[in-house]
């Protein structure tokens, strides 16, 4: 008999599994179709915040962490009027919760885009804490996925938007966002997981041309 109510029990255990993970993946489904419509700091804030929920209610997924991160730093972007130190305080917290879950390379892109928010609220001033924050999240970024594109999109961003006399410009960025793209196109994501910034990429390389 104990075998029997034993057998039970493990059926029980995977088939309220298999439903938390529909569940879970319900929910994400849900939100990264309104994080891909959002059209408002208002619309990334209240996604931002619904993702923060999947995350706590979770407990175990970096994912809803790190969206909820990259929405914020979108937020940081879109309006000149956003207080970007404050958007990157939020958007740091949520990336210290993805990571105290796991470290990887996709975690590291947020904490560049985090780093270069606040840097350029005066970059004069500021590029020597957040330029060096930046810089050393992308090393990081490439260091634990080579493969990545990501990293490499965001880098040639930064050597596009810096003066040639400071080592930047259309050329030195144009190889960096050749990598990128064909990075891109050998990229095979798993379901939920990130996948952004093709696009973006390759309007850059028709820049640099």
């Amino acid at each position: 008999m104990k075998p029997f109510i034993l057998s039970i029990l493990l059926s029980v255990v995977a088939v309220t599994g298999f439903a938390q993970s529909d569940k879970f993946t319900a929910a994400m489904q849900k939100n990264l179709a309104l994080l891909d419509s959002a059209k408002t700091t208002q619309d990334l804030t209240a996604v931002s915040n619904a993702f923060e929920r999947v995350g706590d209610a979770e407990k175990t997924q970096w994912l809803p962490y790190y969206y909820a991160a990259l929405a914020q730093t979108s937020i940081g972007w879109m309006s000149p009027n956003t207080e970007k130190d404050q958007v990157a305080e939020k958007a740091n917290a949520l990336i210290a919760k993805a990571e105290a879950i796991e470290k990887n390379a996709e975690i590291y892109t947020l904490k560049n885009m985090s780093a270069t928010i606040q840097m350029m609220v005066d970059p004069m001033s500021r590029w020597q804490t957040y330029g060096a924050q930046a810089g050393t999240a992308l090393q990081q970024a490439m260091k634990l996925d080579p493969n990545n594109p990501r990293p490499y999109y965001l880098q040639g961003m930064s050597i596009f938007n810096t003066p040639e006399q400071f080592g930047g410009g259309k050329a030195k960025a144009k190889a960096i966002f050749e990598k990128a793209v064909a990075l891109y196109k050998t990229e095979t994501p798993k379901p939920l997981y990130p996948h952004w910034g093709q696009k973006e990429a390759e309007g850059m390389l028709a820049k640099c041309n």
